[in-house]
């Protein structure tokens, strides 16, 4: 079973245990029923975006979904080359391209409201991209290659060592620049 099938099973879980239908999640998401559906059957895997919007319908961290089970109350230290296990997001179904890939360094800390990520991302490929937007901020430092990142209406070049941070509501999209992939730090803090 990979992290996409849990992360659908979790989703599907917490409502159920909360007697919220599929209709009310939706509502409260902005999401459609359908879409709903299909990211819970594990069909369409979700970007990070509408993952904080259902993570912040049911009442839950963003966490609960990409956790393994055991949670620690002190601190977590992930070891070089131990975060190996990777979360993929897409805007589109599960069968579509994925081009980034995230490996949380932080997946056992409980109740945290940053969550710590070195990011793998492909090269575009000159593929559509999609602009979204959600509550809280982000900080991210491009550690190999280049990063172009839309913000609003403006659009910034990002070299390795470059760092940005950002309020996540205004709508933004990352991906690598120049045909070449590229790898970052982001940290994304969620208020409660």
């Amino acid at each position: 079973m990979d992290c996409t099938t849990i992360i659908g099973e979790k989703i599907k879980s917490i409502r159920n245990n909360q007697k919220m239908s599929i209709q009310e999640l939706a509502e409260r998401t902005g999401l459609t029923m359908e879409q709903v559906s299909r990211i819970e059957e594990n069909v369409d895997i979700p970007s990070l975006t509408p993952l904080m919007k259902i993570a912040r319908a049911l009442g839950v961290r963003l966490g609960t979904f990409l956790d393994e089970q055991l949670n620690e109350e002190g601190p977590v230290i992930c070891r070089k080359g131990k975060a190996d296990d990777t979360i993929s997001f897409s805007n589109h179904t599960s069968q579509e391209w994925q081009h980034m890939h995230y490996h949380s360094l932080a997946k056992n800390k409980i109740d945290r409201h940053m969550a710590p990520f070195i990011i793998d991302i492909e090269n575009n490929n000159d593929r559509k991209f999609f602009l979204s937007d959600h509550e809280g901020e982000e900080f991210i430092m491009v550690l190999k290659g280049e990063l172009e990142i839309t913000y609003g209406k403006s659009t910034y070049l990002l070299k390795e060592g470059d760092t940005i941070y950002y309020d996540a509501l205004v709508p933004h999209h990352i991906h690598a620049a120049n045909g070449k992939p590229a790898q970052i730090l982001a940290v994304i803090y969620l208020p409660s």
